[in-house]
């Protein structure tokens, strides 16, 4: 009886493990891996190009030209062909509050090339004009080989989506040899303002256009208005010796503001936070 009773409980126990041995095991709790949380906080720098134009509102000048190289005369002078390439660089840093969608500062600063008409001699000429003179008036955009810019950012982030308005202080300047000689008096430098906005998108950090291996690649549509004042020394329009390409009379009488819109889209490179 009691080999019966050892052999059943022998038998109970081996029943009990096979059984056990057939049950399904306990998977492991997956392992979480969090998702990347895409930040526009970093430094960046990128590159641009646009088209650049006139957007002034008063888009002619008029000249008395004085004896004895004129009688009379009246010279008047348009604002054309002023417009063209812009083209140049950028660099900066941004600042979101909170990852993912959230507001965003930051700061900029830009130098640009510029290509505007450069053809200043287009005036109208009413009245006798002594031989061996001409005309130009440097007031004008032509006279601008490059601007630049140090502006503030402020935006909103959708995640990857930035869409921000910008403004701050501008410069510019031009070659005083492109209108006659580089006559010292044509004092080509000029300060003033500009306002704008846009929208960038940030494009995965594995795009084929990131060559540098940046947290992100970024690019952006903008639209600047920029304001450049003159100030009044020798800004008006002047008569030129032709023979010698030096000027012999000018009016000195002729501050004017130079206003201009740029359309640009630029690509940058970001790096810090991901």
């Amino acid at each position: 009886m009691k080999t019966l009773l050892a052999s059943l409980a022998a038998f109970t126990a081996l029943t009990a493990a096979a059984s056990a041995a057939d049950l399904p095991r306990r998977a492991p709790p997956p392992v979480f891996t969090p998702v990347p949380v895409f930040t526009w906080t970093g430094a960046y720098f990128g590159i641009n190009a646009g088209y650049a134009f006139d957007a002034s509102s008063n888009n002619t000048s008029s000249f008395a030209v004085p004896a004895p190289y004129g009688n009379g005369t009246t010279a008047y002078f348009s604002q054309r062909n002023q417009e063209g390439f812009s083209g140049g660089g950028q660099v900066g840093y941004n600042f979101q509050f909170t990852p993912g969608s959230g507001v965003v500062v930051g700061v900029e600063a830009d130098a640009q090339y510029l290509d505007f008409g450069r053809s200043r001699n287009n005036a109208l000429v009413v009245g006798p004009l002594a031989q061996g003179v001409y005309l130009t008036d440097p007031r004008g955009l032509s006279s601008l080989d490059f601007f630049g810019t140090v502006r503030g950012r402020l935006g909103y982030a959708f995640d990857r989506v930035l869409v921000y308005g910008t403004g701050g202080f501008a410069y510019g300047s031009g070659s005083a040899d492109r209108s006659f000689g580089g006559f010292a008096g044509n004092d080509s430098f000029r300060t003033g303002w500009t306002v704008g906005g846009g929208f960038e998108y940030a494009l995965p950090v594995d795009s084929f256009l990131n060559f540098f291996r940046s947290s992100a690649v970024t690019v952006k549509v903008e639209g600047l208005y920029v304001n450049l004042d003159r100030n009044t020394r020798n800004q008006g329009a002047f008569v030129i010796n032709a023979a010698n390409n030096f000027p012999v009379a000018y009016n000195n009488i002729g501050r004017r503001d130079d206003e201009f819109a740029v359309v640009r889209a630029g690509l940058n490179y970001k790096f810090g936070s991901y």
